[in-house]
């Protein structure tokens, strides 16, 4: 299904099995490569701790990519899990390492609810992971639920989370 215009997405990247780097910058590859794709802008490369998978979890490298993009949220959503499976992701637990992990974190300014997909995505205020290298491509994009520029949630985040 196709939306009526480019929409402005943003996608968050991470990896915390075999050459994290590599299977990062396949995955941007894959969405490079994707017809209904123009891929915008790439944060770096941010190293953090493995949240919710115990202390001797390998840490994950994460990124966030602005994509615009002619899909659907459904079908974005889809081609994201495509990549996935395509690259040997298998989905058995909630919070186990992964050779990649690609979230939709926000789509244009839609609010979105549905039983395969929430828009905003629904943890991505309290993930320092995923406002760090978001806030580097995007400080000024509002949380179209929260009303908060990107760049605001992080601060908000650190205050209550101290690094």
């Amino acid at each position: 299904m196709r939306s009526h215009g480019p929409v402005t997405a943003y996608i968050s990247l991470g990896a915390n099995i075999g050459d994290r780097e590599y299977n990062i910058l396949s995955a941007l590859e894959q969405l490079k490569q994707t017809p209904e794709f123009k891929v915008i802008r790439i944060s770096t490369l941010l190293e953090n701790p493995a949240v919710g998978m115990g202390p001797n979890a390998r840490h994950f490298l994460n990124a966030a990519v602005e994509i615009e993009t002619t899909l659907g949220s459904h079908a974005l959503l889809h081609r994201l899990l495509d990549i996935e499976r395509a690259m040997g992701r298998q989905r058995r637990e909630r919070w186990e390492p992964r050779i990649i992990d690609l979230d939709l974190l926000l789509y244009g300014d839609q609010i979105i609810s549905s039983q395969e997909l929430v828009v905003p995505h629904p943890l991505m205020h309290e993930r320092r992971f995923v406002l760090e290298p978001l806030s580097q491509i995007a400080p000024g994009v509002v949380h179209p639920t929260l009303q908060m520029t990107v760049e605001g949630l992080l601060e908000n985040l650190v205050m209550r989370n101290p690094p």
